[in-house]
């Protein structure tokens, strides 16, 4: 029992030891050969080819099919394609009504975002600074005249003047 050993039966075996061996042998079947009419001999007098009618014994010959012909699909599988393609059709129109209104909707927010930055960064109205410029010479008269601020007494007053008056606007 320690010992083990593997037994192995080929297909050939299995046959020849059901008395298959004569079905072992593959045989080809024969294509099916497309019957040919014999061709009429074509008159000497070239004419246009008119239509064969039903009932007219002068028709075309059947030429033989270099290929055999491919069977339509199943309707089942053409009504699944045509369902495929209508879903497909329905999804694009769809993802472009989408994109129109994602265009739409940002051309919106862009806009809605310049407004606010316009209206956040806009300095509101103020009133000038009153005697801005008596105070501009008042200060250039020191920077001249660092070591006799005394001749810069008018400009002083002018601009102490001016201070007065803005003051006295205001109440």
């Amino acid at each position: 029992m320690a010992d083990s050993f593997t037994i192995q039966i080929s297909s050939n075996l299995v046959n020849r030891l059901s008395g298959d061996e004569n079905k072992m042998k593959k045989t080809k079947k024969p294509k099916p050969k497309v019957l040919q009419e014999p061709r009429q001999p074509q008159s000497k007098v070239k004419s246009a080819p008119s239509a064969p009618t039903s009932g007219s014994s002068g028709a075309w010959p059947l030429q033989t099919p270099m290929f055999l012909p491919v069977a339509p699909p199943p309707p089942v599988a053409i009504a699944e394609l045509e369902a495929i393609r209508s879903v497909l059709r329905e999804s694009e129109r769809v993802v472009e009504k989408l994109e129109k209104q994602e265009s739409n909707m940002l051309q919106e927010l862009n806009q809605r975002a310049k407004e606010l930055r316009d209206k956040e960064f806009s300095l509101p109205y103020q009133n000038p600074i009153p005697c801005t410029a008596q105070r501009e010479a008042c200060l250039q008269c020191y920077k001249e005249h660092a070591k006799d601020p005394l001749k810069c007494a008018q400009a002083v007053k002018n601009f102490a003047d001016c201070a007065r008056q803005a003051r006295q606007q205001v109440n």
